[in-house]
């Protein structure tokens, strides 16, 4: 009767120091290193510098190119005093159309030694003749139209100019139309702050065959037959 509790004895030891090593294997205080993924390198270059991949990086674009600004034109700079010159040929001009005396006298030079060479061959000397010249012949003329054209300036130094022109003028004189075309040449002269017209030379474009000599007269053409 004995022998039973021996082998329940026995068993019992040996069970219980297995379940104490099952037991010590299970809690084991060994703790694994975790496993982590690596953090990821912003810096794409390097990143995949290190895996040996070539990046190809975007190429800065160049600057967009400028196109040259064209250069101005040489501008032929105006003689100095042109525009003064301009302003009292105008002013002699305007008088003429508005049959204004004053305007007409003041555009001349104030001297005796004034000369004009007038479209109908006389001649007038002094600024004094010129201007009762032109209060005699002004209160018959009414309604002037002058066209002046291919006006040019050439300026002789500082105190000298050259003006030419093409004239057309029509108006009525003591009642009756009248209209003429010529050429005119004006010699302006600095006096003091002014400008002035000291000699005026004009003539018809269309003189008097009578008036022209035969070795100056244009030969009209002959009509082909």
């Amino acid at each position: 009767m004995l022998k039973k509790p021996l082998i329940a004895l026995t068993l019992l030891i040996v069970i219980v120091p297995a379940i104490a090593f099952a037991q010590n294997t299970n809690s084991s205080t060994t703790v694994r290193p975790r496993t982590t993924a690596p953090e990821q390198n912003t810096n794409r270059s390097t990143t995949e510098t290190e895996r040996g991949i070539t990046v190809k990086k975007a190429a800065t674009p160049a600057p967009a190119q400028q196109k040259p600004e064209p250069k101005p034109k040489p501008v032929t700079p105006e003689a100095p005093g042109s525009q003064s010159v301009t302003a009292a040929f105008n002013a002699l001009i305007n008088g003429i159309r508005k049959s204004d005396v004053p305007a007409i006298t003041n555009a001349y030079w104030n001297s005796p030694r004034l000369v004009l060479f007038n479209n109908n061959g006389t001649v007038t000397k002094g600024w004094e003749q010129m201007r009762m010249n032109r209060e005699s012949s002004t209160k018959d003329v009414k309604d002037v139209k002058l066209d002046v054209r291919d006006v040019s300036i050439t300026m002789l130094g500082r105190d000298g100019a050259l003006v030419n022109a093409i004239w057309t003028q029509s108006q009525t004189f003591k009642g009756t139309p009248e209209s003429a075309t010529g050429r005119m040449t004006l010699v302006f002269r600095r006096v003091g702050p002014s400008w002035k017209a000291i000699h005026l030379h004009t003539s018809p474009d269309r003189p008097d065959p009578s008036r022209v000599m035969p070795s100056e007269q244009t030969p009209t053409p002959t009509p082909n037959p």
